[in-house]
């Protein structure tokens, strides 16, 4: 017998509860990967250059995350799921920004960044269906 106790949560066309776990723990895998990153350009030579690059590869592994965590636990439709949250985490991320930058504007760049999210959502959701 395991000695863990299994919680089963009640998957419903859109529960919430799992989408915010999701997007918690794939806020968490993001913030940690750029205190990785900030470490790693203070100390080292990779020059300012390559920040928009990493931060979009961040942000899609923190997606990516998301999506299987949630699609693993609602176990149908991952593409769905995970495009949902996809979107979810880049609108969350663009209402920070318009609340404390003072000139922030959704431009062409944040428009990418909203399709790239749902993107990188809908292949993490379609994976995380298919783990076992």
């Amino acid at each position: 017998m395991k000695g863990g106790k299994k919680t089963t949560v009640k998957t419903g066309p859109l529960n919430i509860k799992i989408y915010g776990r999701g997007l918690i723990r794939g806020y968490i895998i993001s913030l940690l990967l750029f205190l990785i990153v900030a470490v790693l350009i203070t100390y080292t030579s990779i020059g300012e250059n390559i920040i928009p690059l990493i931060t979009s590869i961040i942000m899609i592994v923190g997606i990516v995350f998301a999506a299987i965590y949630a699609s693993v636990n609602l176990r149908n439709k991952g593409w769905l799921h995970g495009g949902i949250i996809g979107l979810v985490f880049i609108l969350i991320l663009i209402g920070l920004s318009k609340i404390f930058i003072a000139d922030y504007s959704v431009d062409r760049i944040a428009l990418y960044k909203i399709g790239l999210s749902m993107g990188a959502g809908i292949i993490g959701g379609m994976l995380g269906v298919n783990i076992k």
